[in-house]
């Protein structure tokens, strides 16, 4: 088990920062925790301490927003989802965390800059199978290595404009499935080991604690509110990707 004070400084953060994320508010902040646990360790042990945790935030998730998730569209993003999660297991020894920090950051970037630069309010998307086929199977193939499928995700359903709770009951859905269908590649890679799965039992009672706090921050927010937060968290950590994949490849 890893016992340096300076891992847990960062860690303890990361996880509450998706168990915030995973109860409702402010959605993108989670996509901050690995970068933020790569400080201390590579970002591919990070993945691997988080993904038991994730699971277990996943099924608190469900049963808090039990009922509450858009239906059509789960039926669309799920598939794609693990055919991207197979596409990027695949393909896990060629693609580095860099390529596919430059890939979301670009689309992240693009997307909202999109949404702000236009006159008025955007329109309002509906259920397309086409750009929920896209969009999940990008975000499963983001989400493999670096939990990163956030953003792509939310390109497809923030422009929806479904109402905060149904949203967010419908993203916890997403990754549930997506979080746990990784399992058993990770296993495959090697990336479970005694030292990983013992650190992650440590950190796991932080993860209802962040997810009934982000709940209850998201019951006392106006819906206007969240979606201008996932717009902005969606942003600035567009561009924190940028710049991590940029420095990666080019030094």
């Amino acid at each position: 088990m890893i016992t340096d004070p300076l891992f847990y400084l960062c860690a303890i953060p990361a996880v509450l920062l998706y168990g915030i994320a995973k109860g409702g508010f402010g959605g993108n902040i989670a996509i901050l925790s690995v970068p933020l646990m790569s400080l201390v360790m590579p970002p591919q042990q990070a993945a691997t301490i988080l993904l038991p945790i994730l699971c277990t935030m996943d099924l608190v998730a469900l049963r808090t927003f039990h009922g509450r998730w858009s239906r059509p569209n789960l039926r669309i993003i799920i598939p794609a989802a693990l055919v991207g999660t197979l596409l990027a297991w695949l393909s896990f020894h060629w693609m580095t965390d860099a390529h596919i920090q430059l890939m979301i950051g670009v689309i992240a970037v693009v997307f909202t800059l999109n949404i702000w630069l236009r006159r008025g309010e955007p329109p309002v998307r509906g259920v397309s199978v086409w750009r929920g086929g896209f969009w999940g199977m990008v975000a499963g193939f983001t989400s493999f290595g670096i939990h990163a499928g956030g953003p792509p995700i939310n390109v497809y359903l923030l422009p929806q404009k479904l109402d905060k709770t149904l949203l967010m009951g419908t993203i916890a859905v997403f990754f549930a499935v997506v979080n746990f269908a990784k399992i058993p590649a990770y296993i495959q890679l090697g990336q479970f080991d005694s030292d990983n799965l013992l650190t992650a039992l440590v950190l796991l009672p932080l993860a209802p604690i962040g997810i009934r706090l982000g709940f209850w921050m998201l019951q006392r927010a106006n819906q206007e509110l969240i979606y201008q937060l996932c717009y902005i968290f969606l942003f600035f950590t567009g561009c924190k990707l940028l710049y991590d994949g940029s420095v990666a490849l080019l030094f």
